[in-house]
């Protein structure tokens, strides 16, 4: 059983007070032809819609990347989530009361404790908040009226304040929480024979996760220290900060409430608070200026599109160069605002107001753009050998795109800065393209491997297709379990009439890709498919009865008792009677 420690009779109801294109359609834009729902798929990048969506039997499937499942796995799979939280998810938007968890100890014991963890934390930043208010948080209300914080932001943001280094510690021993889940959560440590605040005495900023969970920390210090300025919860169950989005739950409910047209990456918290309070409110921070293939992933749930925004330093600059060729990877339609050197989001709309930070974004340039002109300033184009280091940069950033007509402006805007003939930089654009289309056929042939189904697969997935979906062809008296034995579990579904969507309750379709495949058969009603079926089904038969043979064969090879060797005879020659014949007597039920 595949429910993951829910009855099935509850997930049952549970999908069907979640209509699968009425919950997919939250997330992509739905078309309906013919029977189905089509999209552009929203787990693999591609311009021609290839998802569809099956409303009656409830399940997905992309003929592109092949991912496919029930209402849960898409919410699975879309929000980055375990079935438990997917479940959670769906039975808050049917107001359905979620029964006792009972999945395997291991199952329950983690969920258990993270549970404990997520009411920890969440415990914990409503006391920072209460915190930031008292007469002891004086310093930390002189940092938050420097910074020009207004109510409504200390509470979109839930930003609070640690007093000291053991009154959290003792908040949470009162709430009912143990020291060690305090260890587990990252909000203390041990030392000198007490437990500490690993926040002590800092501003606090509650780090959230898509769901509008509190998963961890990062906090400012403010008085002048040796300290790092800002520091981090540490690596837990709920916190890995490579994973971490700041103000990721607030564009997420943006984009719900008003829609997104695109996302900005800026590199902190201010600028996070300093831009929505411009009203820029789609504006996110990793965590620290590394942007990961994960955040790419989290962010790419949200939109296609992404503005970088990085300070105008040189770290800047290189953070802005790393995340262009993972978003790219990624297929994300790239834009980067570049900020003046040595100032930051906070800074400019400080100094010049919004409507100069509303110009930056207005005026981002596609990464070749900023890479070329940033490249120049690095370079004196006078001088020969810096010219050409600069050229064979500026040439393979071109190279990266995937049209000419796409390349052309690029070596025209290369030629009118260097008065190089646009004949030799095509000839030598070309000599880089050849180099990486080599590279890209060596790694093919060694990458690349080319599966054909044999027939008997393809009978297998139309006999079992068709017992899925109940076809009125099927012969009901076979016994489908003994011609098919490795899939007894889907016949006893098919017979039970089970609805499609269940299968994934009951199975682990991602691990059996044939099943996935006869799951999203495409069976057309047609007058050839009882034909079709019947050979289907000789075919597999006789592959059956073709190996019942061999280790006849093989007995009868080795076998010095003539007795006995008659008799083997006689099987083999019934068998071959029943392959003459077409016979399927054999795999009828009694």
């Amino acid at each position: 059983m595949q429910n993951k420690g829910y009855p099935a009779d509850w997930l049952y109801q549970l999908k069907q007070k979640n209509n699968i294109v009425s919950i997919i359609g939250r997330y992509v834009h739905l078309e309906k032809k013919g029977g189905k729902f089509w999209a552009c798929c929203p787990f693999h990048n591609e311009k021609t819609p290839s998802f569809t969506v099956n409303e009656d039997e409830g399940f997905f499937y992309c003929f592109g990347c092949k991912e496919s499942g029930d209402v849960i796995s898409f919410v699975m799979k879309y929000e980055s989530c375990d079935f438990s939280q997917a479940v959670n998810i769906l039975a808050k938007n049917a107001n359905m009361q979620v029964p006792e968890f009972s999945g395997e100890g291991d199952i329950v014991e983690k969920k258990h404790k993270r549970d404990r963890l997520l009411k920890l934390l969440e415990e914990l930043y409503k006391h920072y908040q209460q915190n930031l208010y008292l007469k002891e948080a004086k310093l930390a209300q002189e940092y938050v009226k420097k910074r020009a914080f207004t109510k409504r932001e200390l509470e979109d943001f839930k930003i609070g304040y640690s007093l000291d280094w053991t009154e959290a510690i003792d908040y949470l021993l009162k709430k009912g929480f143990t020291y060690n889940e305090m260890l587990d959560a990252g909000v203390a440590q041990f030392k000198n024979n007490h437990y500490y605040d690993v926040m002590a005495q800092r501003l606090i900023f509650p780090i959230f996760n898509s769901f509008n969970e509190c998963i961890g920390f990062s906090a400012r210090i403010l008085v002048p220290t040796d300290y790092a300025k800002y520091k981090n919860t540490a690596e837990t169950l709920l916190f890995q900060k490579g994973r971490v989005v700041f103000g990721i739950n607030l564009v997420k409910a943006l984009k719900q409430k008003e829609g997104l047209d695109k996302i900005v990456i800026v590199e902190g918290q201010i600028d996070v608070i300093a831009m929505h309070r411009a009203g820029f409110k789609n504006t996110v921070a990793c965590m620290g200026t590394a942007l990961t293939k994960e955040n790419a992933h989290e962010l790419k749930k949200l939109s296609n599109k992404v503005c970088l925004c990085f300070d105008g330093d040189s770290a800047g600059i290189k953070a802005t160069k790393r995340s262009i060729d993972i978003l790219d990877e990624q297929g994300f339609e790239i834009k980067i605002a570049s900020l003046p050197e040595g100032k930051d989001p906070d800074e400019i709309i400080k100094e010049y107001g919004k409507e100069k930070m509303q110009q930056i974004i207005e005026n981002a340039l596609p990464p070749t753009d900023y890479l070329i002109e940033t490249d120049m300033k690095n370079y004196d184009l006078n001088n020969a050998q810096e010219q050409g280091k600069f050229v064979s940069n500026a040439l393979m950033q071109i190279s990266k795109l995937k049209l000419d007509s796409a390349q052309e402006p690029y070596i025209e805007k290369i030629k009118k800065l260097t008065n190089i003939p646009i004949d030799i930089l095509r000839r030598d654009l070309e000599k880089i393209k050849s180099g990486q289309a080599k590279t890209e056929e060596e790694k093919s042939e060694e990458s690349v491997l080319i599966s054909r189904e044999n027939g008997n697969i393809k009978a297998i997935k139309f006999i079992l297709g068709s017992l899925i979906y109940n076809k009125s062809y099927v012969d009901k008296d076979i016994d489908y379990k003994k011609l098919l034995p490795r899939y007894s579990e889907v016949i006893d579904l098919a017979k039970k009439g089970t609805k499609i969507s269940s299968y994934f309750d009951y199975l682990d379709i991602d691990s059996m890709p044939l099943l996935k495949d006869c799951i999203t058969y495409e069976i057309e009603d047609n007058e050839n498919n009882a034909k079709y079926f019947n050979e289907s089904l000789w075919l597999v038969a006789s592959n059956y009865l073709l190996e019942k043979q061999k280790p006849l064969f093989k007995e009868f090879n080795s076998c010095q008792d003539e007795t006995r060797r008659q008799e083997i005879m006689l099987e083999i020659n019934k068998i071959n009677k029943q392959l003459k014949g077409k016979n399927l007597e054999e795999f009828y039920g009694r």
